[in-house]
């Protein structure tokens, strides 16, 4: 059975949509990030990336990973297209270039938007928008983030989605880097397209259904 480590308030949350728009039956073990824990290493501490069982299985200590018939893969992007390649829905590629085009857009938005965005979404979640320091780091990374969300509104003001003009993999895999940066209104008004298109993917039943064991979870 596919085991997916990883609390929900992480990464992982990349993988648990895509197991529920895959309909996939799964093992959920809920890893913390050690940074999240007082004494990480404490014979009471919950599992979490520096625990050393969840160590000998992926020597990074990072989530998401999973196990799937004695395989481990521990990167979010490489995980969603063994996942979806596996699974042979419309999810996947449908052909070797749908494959590029897909593995495209996801390397796109981990190296051209995910640094700048989770700045965004870390400042606000630690209180520190409505401080100067705060604005400040909220301004830069939202100027980082204008040519990337440009090229993004450009492909979407005439497809639906990424690739195929279909929802895939592509869509979770990107969507859950640019959520990072929602809470940046200005940078969504001056790309229309990108915000119809976040709100599409996460106006289906499966990313509902994470989000709202998400909110459940333990902050």
């Amino acid at each position: 059975m596919l085991t997916i480590y990883g609390v929900y308030r992480s990464r992982a949350t990349r993988t648990l949509w895509l197991a529920g728009e895959l309909g996939l039956e799964f093992r959920h073990v809920p890893v913390i990030q050690a940074r999240r824990v007082t004494d990480p290493l404490a014979a009471d501490a919950p599992i979490n990336t520096l625990t050393p069982s969840f160590l000998a299985i992926n020597p990074m200590g990072t989530i998401p990973c999973i196990e799937d018939d004695g395989m481990v893969l521990y990167e979010s992007m490489a995980i969603n297209m063994y996942l979806a390649r596996k699974h042979g829905t419309a999810l996947a590629p449908a052909d070797l270039a749908e494959d590029a085009l897909m593995m495209q857009w996801s390397f796109f938005a981990a190296t051209e938007i995910e640094t700048n965005a989770l700045k965004i979404s870390s400042t606000v979640a630690e209180g520190l928008a409505g401080t100067d320091a705060g604005q400040a780091v909220i301004e830069v990374a939202a100027r980082m983030l204008r040519r990337p969300f440009k090229v993004l509104e450009q492909h979407l003001s005439g497809n639906d989605y990424l690739v195929g003009n279909r929802f895939s993999v592509a869509d979770i895999n990107a969507a859950e880097v640019v959520r990072y940066a929602q809470a940046h209104v200005p940078l969504f008004d001056a790309n229309p397209a990108v915000r119809a298109w976040l709100e599409r993917c996460q106006s289906r039943p499966a990313f509902k259904a994470m989000w709202s064991a998400r909110d459940s979870e333990v902050a």
